[in-house]
Formats: C-alpha cells, structure tokens, sequence
C-alpha cells in the first residue's frame, strides 16, 4: 500500500502528480463529476437511482491536494464529504472511441473527495437552479496522487473507503457503480470531449456526512493508495 503523507505541493498551485510526488507532464483541464453512480448513496440522499449517468462539472481552480489541511467555507452550513475513485485521461476521448480506445486513454487512478455544501444544494435543488454554488467552489475536488493505469485492472473491484476519526464513514467498491468506468468514460464522451489532464470523479458510495474542523481521515482506494489527511 502507498502513503502518501509527505507528496510536496507545487507552490503555484495545484498540479497533476503520481503517488510519489512526481508531477507529470500533463495540464490541469476540467473535473467531470458523476452523480448517484451507486444506488445505496441515491437512496440515502431521498433520490430516484438514475438510468444514465447524471453528469456535472467543477473547474480546475476546484483542485487542491487531498494530503494538504481541507479548509472548510465558512457560514455556507454543513461541508459534506463524498469519497470517490478519480480517473485521470491521459489521450483523448471523443464519440468516436471504443471502449479498447478509452481502457488506452486513462493515465491514472487516484481517491478524491467531492465536497459538496449540503444545505446549498438542497436549496438550490428546490429552486431547480444548478449546483455549481454547492459543489464548484474553490477547494471543492481534494485529489490524491495518481496510479499509473497500466498497473491497475478496474475489474479488481476497488474499494472507495473513507474514515474520520478513526470511524469507517463510507465504504463500497467499484464493482457497484452503476455505470463502469469503461462504459462511463465513453457516455460522457458522447456529451463532450474528455482531453489529456481533464479528471472523472466516478460517484460516491452512501454515508455521505459533514466534515467538521480538526477532523482527520484517511481515504482509500483499494490497497493501492491510503491518504491521511485532516481538516483545518
């Protein structure tokens, strides 16, 4: 298993990097996030499980290292956290591509948190507004250092696992996304293009909650990455 508590952190901001805290040579580009891609978490939140995947976007300025202290905003209510295996494209992906072109596409795997401002959504959601205010805010998408995929086989079944306070919050593992990473990849390329740095968080198992001050965690994917981590 992988720690990775001392990754450095580029001065100038967020940068793709490998596990050991290598950048690799690819832009930062946008983050696709994939809602209710695991039916228990639908059902938790009150909502229908969908029967495609129910995209939504965060930009990069979201992107912070998972490793670095989370700073919360403050007086948005509850910060919740979403814990998420996160793909990272390394070639293009168009409508044209097959699912062998999109398994050669993606560079690494990583674990990330969707932090999401509860309170905001829901009522934004009862408006019918977007989401954007609640899940694209700067800080939004903590990202861990990245798997080359070459190593990894999504067939594994990964396990998404997040502990707080030494208390296991969420577990689940790939294998109940309802949309596979595969077949994932290729829909959303079917709306837009995914380019070299651009990040896919794949969906949240259910036991979703709030993050709260001085919190530590530690986020799992699999036995391949396990990320300590706290809450400023």
């Amino acid at each position: 298993m992988f720690d990775e508590v001392n990754t450095p952190v580029d001065q100038d901001g967020y940068q793709h990097r490998w596990i050991d805290g290598a950048p690799i040579d690819i832009p930062v580009g946008k983050v696709v996030c994939v809602g209710r891609n695991y039916a228990d978490h639908a059902r938790e939140l009150g909502n229908d499980v969908p029967d495609a995947p129910i995209l939504f976007m965060k930009p990069a300025t979201s992107l912070v290292s998972l490793h670095e202290p989370i700073e919360l905003p403050k007086g948005q209510g509850e910060v919740h956290h979403e814990v998420e295996m996160v793909v990272l494209i390394g070639k293009r992906i168009h409508k044209e591509a097959d699912l062998d072109n999109v398994r050669f596409s993606i560079a690494g795997y990583a674990v990330g948190l969707d932090l999401t401002l509860r309170e905001v959504q829901n009522t934004l959601k009862e408006k019918g507004h977007p989401w954007e205010r609640a899940k694209a805010f700067d800080g939004a998408a903590p990202v861990s250092g990245f798997i080359d995929a070459r190593g990894i086989s999504v067939k594994q079944k990964l396990n998404v696992t997040l502990e707080i306070n030494d208390e296991v919050r969420q577990h689940g593992h790939t294998g109940q996304m309802l949309f596979p990473t595969f077949e994932l990849l290729r829909e959303i390329s079917q709306t837009f293009t995914l380019e070299p740095g651009d990040l896919v968080f794949t969906g949240t198992p259910a036991g979703v909650g709030p993050l709260n001050s001085g919190d530590k965690f530690t986020a799992r994917l699999g036995n391949i990455i396990q990320v300590f981590g706290s809450v400023a």
